[in-house]
């Protein structure tokens, strides 16, 4: 299969778990309906609550209740689905897992991937983000064989560390997914620019589906879920920070000519770092 046609989900996330099931649900299948059969949702599908305390007992609760509910969606529309991430608990462990699943046609779960770089950082919106206070970040990267090609896991602020973009590709990846819930102040600074780039520098296409707009909690994100293709383009994008679904034809025998046309994946030098005009 060279030619497969994908969709982002974009999403308004709340504080309940039942609810945003039903909304990534609906909007899952709006986009089989559409002929889509990858489909991805943002990060934290299935809860969206940063106000202290709050989010632990929902999530300790319903644990394992949304990757279930997905899986067996998948198998009833036959598509393969990444949700982009779901906040999960661990054993041994009081923090959780920012974690995105990918799921087969056949409903079984082909990888998952816990998000490597913990959000802490202060962006002016009147917020302050430490992920890491309450996520334990990932330890690899995560390569996953799809039905239909290489897939590429990251999550959100992944996005920022070019590198691990990098690694993906040369070890074979043709699809980077970046589902995000980002800040709409660094969304409207950098979102396009970092997507398109990951993309122009590995010559992989880019699925990044977001959420979108003010939740409930107090946060708002950008939206603007994007496609770009293996050359830089941007080839479907969400209009602003609405809930919705977007689609495109991947054909993926683009990675193939892209990166013959600019093989910079196989240029890479080992070159030290000397420090001058000190002193």
């Amino acid at each position: 299969m060279t030619k497969i046609i994908a969709a982002c989900v974009q999403m308004r996330s709340g504080v309940e778990v039942a609810p945003n099931i039903a909304a990534a649900s609906a909007l899952i299948r709006e986009a089989a309906g559409k002929g889509a059969k990858f489909i991805a949702t943002p990060e934290m599908t299935n809860l969206l609550d940063i106000r202290p305390g709050m989010a632990r007992p929902k999530i300790v609760e319903q644990d394992d209740i949304p990757l279930h509910a997905f899986q067996a969606l998948a198998v009833k529309l036959g598509v393969t689905l990444l949700i982009g991430s779901l906040a999960v608990t661990l054993e041994g462990d009081e923090r959780f897992a920012n974690r995105s699943f990918l799921i087969g046609p056949d409903g079984g779960v082909i990888a998952r991937y816990d998000k490597i770089h913990m959000f802490d950082v202060e962006v002016g919106d009147g917020q302050n983000y430490r992920e890491s206070r309450a996520y334990r970040p990932g330890e690899q990267a995560v390569l996953a064989q799809a039905p239909f090609g290489e897939i590429g896991m990251t999550i959100c602020y992944d996005l920022r560390f070019p590198h691990l973009y990098r690694k993906l590709a040369q070890a074979g990846a043709d699809i980077l997914t970046i589902p995000a819930a980002f800040t709409r102040v660094t969304g409207e600074a950098h979102w396009h620019v970092l997507v398109r780039a990951r993309a122009i520098e590995t010559g992989c296409f880019v699925i990044a589906p977001a959420q979108g707009g003010k939740h409930e909690d107090g946060r708002e994100t950008y939206g603007h879920s994007l496609i770009v293709s293996p050359w830089g383009e941007v080839i479907a994008e969400a209009d602003g920070a609405e809930p919705g679904i977007v689609l495109a034809e991947l054909d993926l025998d683009q990675v193939a000519r892209a990166r013959g046309r600019i093989p910079s994946l196989g240029n890479d030098r080992n070159i030290p770092v000397t420090r001058e005009g000190i002193g």
